[in-house]
């Protein structure tokens, strides 16, 4: 990433991180608490927590562990909770305006008003207003109501924070459940057009977005290759987006992928993530863990007799901006040479690659990337920039399956995208939706 993309990028988490915490500040604080030291404690805690997140992308690496660790937990489920606090509270606000357009049996809507001098004013019977004693100090009346309205307005105020942070820790709790949680199997039948018998039946489990991090690996991981030599696939495909670390801090958290048993190998293809930390020191790496990345290259994978198929896989297409050399997404390259009757699947990281395939006669694209959304309601977010959020579709002629990924990326949390492992299980024949 290039020094001015780098600087606008943190410029806008800063001023979205900014924002969030000032709006949740003022419902869950300066709303629901009177000034003085209660206030003032709260208002710290909130200036100590906006700090969490970006110290742990900041200084996790470099703290001792279990420090580093636990600050990513805190710094990144904070962060999770924080989104749907704001969520929760802008669904109070309706609320709020009712309350402040509701108009009293008196016929104000504010409290009474101070007259130039300080002087409490109460509303005469003709509407005006006078002051009361005499002009030099409120009234017992209108103090009384003045307390009556903040206090109302206090109740209020911690009633809708009460039930929106009830359910914003609910919600967030609920998607630290599900994304810690065993990864669904979705079994997806595919037809292809022309695939020789001999290759009917042929399992290719894919699962993506791994995001091995201070934050997921250990046994989660290991249940995730457990998961996928359990469907006894013929090809294993991983689409991206494995790690967020270098080698030297995730070398034992990626050790199970040595475990992973396949009939014709495993195989591997960059996501953008891979393009944040040390990419060629984990080029190395995989193949020694028995696992074989394709960059903008093709294998070939048997079935029965001489049936055959074509697995391609291209680096993700943030790759030519890392500024490495040999690196970036080269379509061209990876089906030179091939010949145009045998069947092609290719591993893109990211959906929106779709546009290339399509017009290369691929049969068939698997692809990650979106997470599912991974925090509602960010899939529809998602869909300014990819043409599928998650599942099966019909690009032309080409079947793109997208996954919803393993892992997760930022606060530990799933709500309304389960982490999957996916069986693709190809058929001959004219492509047909899968079977819910």
């Amino acid at each position: 990433m290039s020094l001015i993309a780098l600087v606008g990028f943190g410029t806008v988490v800063l001023l979205a991180m900014s924002l969030l915490h000032g709006y949740v500040w003022w419902r869950y604080v300066r709303s629901t608490t009177r000034p003085g030291r209660v206030r003032r404690r709260l208002t710290v805690l909130t200036v100590v927590l906006a700090l969490l997140p970006g110290s742990a992308v900041l200084f996790g690496d470099e703290l001792p562990q279990p420090a580093g660790t636990l600050l990513a937990w805190v710094g990144f489920t904070w962060l999770g909770l924080l989104f749907y606090l704001f969520l929760t509270s802008l669904l109070t606000e309706p609320v709020r305006v009712i309350a402040r357009l509701r108009r009293r049996p008196d016929g104000r809507t504010e409290p009474a008003e101070s007259g130039p001098s300080g002087a409490r004013r109460v509303p005469r019977s003709d509407g005006s207003a006078a002051p009361r004693d005499g002009g030099t100090a409120p009234g017992r009346d209108a103090i009384r109501q003045d307390r009556h309205v903040t206090a109302r307005r206090l109740f209020l105020a911690r009633s809708l924070a009460v039930g929106a942070g009830a359910l914003a820790v609910g919600t967030a709790g609920t998607g630290a459940v599900i994304a810690n949680s065993a990864p669904v199997v979705r079994r997806v039948p595919i037809r292809i057009p022309g695939l020789d018998p001999g290759l009917a039946g042929l399992r290719i489990v894919t699962f993506s977005d791994g995001h091995l991090s201070a934050t997921y690996g250990g046994r989660r991981f290991e249940r995730l290759v457990e998961t996928v030599n359990a469907q006894r696939p013929d090809v294993v495909a991983i689409v991206g987006d494995l790690v967020d670390g270098d080698v030297r801090e995730l070398r034992e958290d990626a050790a199970p992928l040595a475990d992973l048993v396949s009939e014709q190998g495993a195989y591997f293809v960059t996501g953008n993530h891979e393009y944040f930390v040390d990419t060629e020191a984990w080029m190395r790496h995989l193949p020694t863990l028995g696992v074989d990345v394709l960059r903008n290259e093709r294998v070939v994978v048997r079935g029965r007799g001489d049936a055959t198929l074509d697995l391609a896989g291209i680096d993700d297409r943030t790759a030519a901006a890392s500024g490495l050399p040999g690196h970036g997404a080269d379509l061209d390259a990876a089906l030179d040479g091939r010949d145009d009757d045998v069947p092609l699947i290719l591993l893109a990281h990211q959906p929106v690659m779709v546009g290339q395939a399509r017009a290369a006669g691929v049969d068939l694209q698997l692809s990650g990337h979106t997470h599912g959304g991974q925090l509602w309601p960010f899939d529809y977010a998602i869909r300014l920039d990819q043409p599928v959020v998650e599942g099966w579709s019909q690009q032309g002629p080409t079947q793109l399956y997208v996954t919803a990924g393993a892992g997760y990326w930022g606060p530990p949390m799933r709500v309304g995208a389960r982490p999957e492992v996916t069986v693709i299980e190809l058929q001959p024949g004219e492509p047909a939706a899968p079977p819910r």
